[in-house]
């Protein structure tokens, strides 16, 4: 077959990671695809700088429209980040019936549904593996390898940052924000960390695999969200004295067709296997009716690891086109979008209550906690020596989120407690 030519919007560390993959691995790919993948124009901001690949200076433009306009070009590799604009680039290739591969999650979260709308109508293939968990090929695996299976939850670490910062605090015991300011300086958190930090990327991944898990349009306004930035050393070396990790986790949960999307920090136990993933890694677990339970384990971003990902969409569409099935979606969102209330969200709850320390305090928190239905596994009360105030540590039975909620607003009026200083989910 001709060359398959490819349009390559950015050239940062992922661009530039796919470069090095086409050009390096060009008989690997010939030898899958059947035919040559060449990288025709490559869009950059600046044509004169310095960068550390070599590349031919005819290939660079700073017109993205030399690409999604292009009619030699067939496939279009987004890796410039941003919506605005790049939508309407992205639409504009479609419309041209040009291809396209992104690795931008903010696009797919809020616009998915419509980019894949636009790509159906004009027979065009639109891969997004690598917006989700960089090197972790979960989205093929969600589309094709649980074709057979109902999915009942995806539960899932997939901001590297937060899972930095938090291993970090665990291990040793710092501080939120001093790890924050050592994350920033090794290029692991952006200088306006809030995306990260506050539980946004993560959204926007738990959108994209939400809806491919469970086969209906979740929008970002549907996923509840939490960041860790409250999250502080004595949380943390509680949930490890309980025998938990602390862990910024993205959950999707299903029950009879209704779907509930959390992002929260979460306590989870240290002997379930996502517990152990530390640093900069990321990992998904997914729930299936048949097949039980599966984790996915792998580095969540980076040059190579992201760019692989971006490499085998390419050669999926590549192989579409040798096949002329390019534009057949594997999977769409037909189920009827139906939410969970908040009475029918359950899940363990870890509670840091600072009371008064005087006797018959205990009595009437349990008390409350009885009189919405919410048993409890277990409660530690112990004086602070760094508080004149005692604390007491309770673990919940599973709770609805609706009762929990009554809970803690019934303690905003309780006399003997202080503060309720930390609530968190509990999970294994």
């Amino acid at each position: 077959m001709k060359p398959v030519k490819v349009g390559l919007l950015g050239l940062g560390t992922v661009g530039t990671g796919v470069v090095r993959i086409v050009e390096g691995h060009q008989d690997d790919l010939k030898s899958q695809t059947g035919s040559p993948i060449v990288i025709e124009k490559i869009l950059v901001q600046n044509k004169s700088k310095a960068r550390s690949i070599q590349i031919d200076a005819s290939k660079l433009t700073e017109d993205p429209y030399d690409i999604v306009s292009n009619p030699e070009i067939d496939v279009v590799v987004e890796v410039m980040g941003g919506i605005g604009n790049t939508k309407e680039y992205i639409l504009e290739a479609l419309s041209r019936g040009k291809h396209v591969v992104t690795a931008n999650k903010d696009l797919m979260a809020l616009h998915g549904p419509e980019l894949l709308a636009k790509a159906e109508e004009n027979r065009c293939d639109v891969m997004y593996e690598a917006s989700v968990a960089g090197g972790i090929p979960i989205i093929r695996t969600l589309i094709e390898g649980f074709s057979s299976d109902r999915i009942t939850k995806i539960m899932g670490i997939v901001n590297g940052t937060t899972n930095y910062i938090l291993t970090k605090m665990s291990q040793e015991g710092a501080s939120y924000s001093d790890v924050l300011k050592e994350a920033q300086q090794l290029g692991y958190a952006e200088a306006d960390p809030t995306s990260d930090v506050e539980g946004l990327d993560a959204a926007r991944k738990m959108t994209i695999l939400a809806t491919l898990g469970f086969r209906t349009d979740v929008a970002l306004q549907d996923v509840s969200t939490r960041g860790i930035s409250a999250v502080s050393s004595e949380d943390i070396a509680y949930a490890k004295r309980l025998g938990y990790e602390l862990k910024l986790l993205g959950i999707a949960d299903s029950q009879d067709d209704y779907i509930s999307v959390t992002v929260e920090p979460t306590m989870v136990k240290n002997t379930h296997p996502i517990a152990s993933v530390n640093g900069v890694f990321n990992a998904v677990y997914v729930y299936g009716e048949a097949v039980g339970e599966t984790m996915f384990y792998g580095p969540g971003a980076g040059e190579l690891p992201t760019a692989t990902s971006i490499v085998a969409d390419l050669v999926a569409v590549v192989k579409n086109l040798r096949l002329g099935i390019n534009g057949q979606r594997a999977v769409a969102a037909y189920k009827e979008k139906k939410l969970k209330t908040d009475a029918q969200i359950s899940s363990k709850y870890f509670l840091l209550l600072h009371v008064d320390d005087r006797a018959g305090v205990l009595a009437r928190i349990t008390q409350v906690f009885a009189e919405f239905d919410v048993s409890l596994e277990s409660v530690l009360q112990q004086p602070n020596p760094n508080n004149p105030e005692a604390e007491i540590i309770v673990i919940t039975h599973d709770a609805n989120k609706a009762a929990m909620n009554k809970v803690l607003k019934a303690f905003e009026s309780l006399d003997v407690i202080r503060k309720v200083k930390s609530v968190y989910r509990v999970e294994g």
